[in-house]
């Protein structure tokens, strides 16, 4: 298997967590990385488990979006799902929950 761009040795170092997207559509695949990360501290390696074809393109745009450092693909035995790798941003844009293309409206100055 070839590397793709963005692909590091650090991506394919062991993660500090495994989110398994397998089965699940972008929408639903962000929601749970969303939902998974929340309390990750900054520099924390995730891969994520999908079958989804759209990932390739997703991911790096999710991650272009919340300021998350995308690694690539990560090269794995099973031919049922791919495996990508991310870096986790100190201050990432924070998205909407039930929106995850979406940033979150920035908190009003309202008592």
């Amino acid at each position: 298997m070839t590397d793709t761009p963005g692909s590091t040795d650090t991506a394919r170092t062991a993660p500090d967590l495994t989110v398994d997207g397998t089965g699940l559509l972008c929408v639903q695949l962000l929601l749970r990385l969303r939902a998974r990360i929340a309390h990750l501290p900054a520099g924390a390696v995730v891969h994520i488990h999908t079958t989804d074809p759209a990932a390739p393109l997703d991911l790096p745009a999710w991650c272009h979006l919340t300021g998350h450092e995308y690694l690539g693909q990560v090269p794995y035995e099973a031919t049922d799902r791919e495996v990508y790798a991310l870096r986790l941003t100190s201050a990432p844009v924070q998205t909407r929950p039930d929106r995850p293309w979406h940033p979150a409206p920035a908190p009003t100055d309202r008592p």
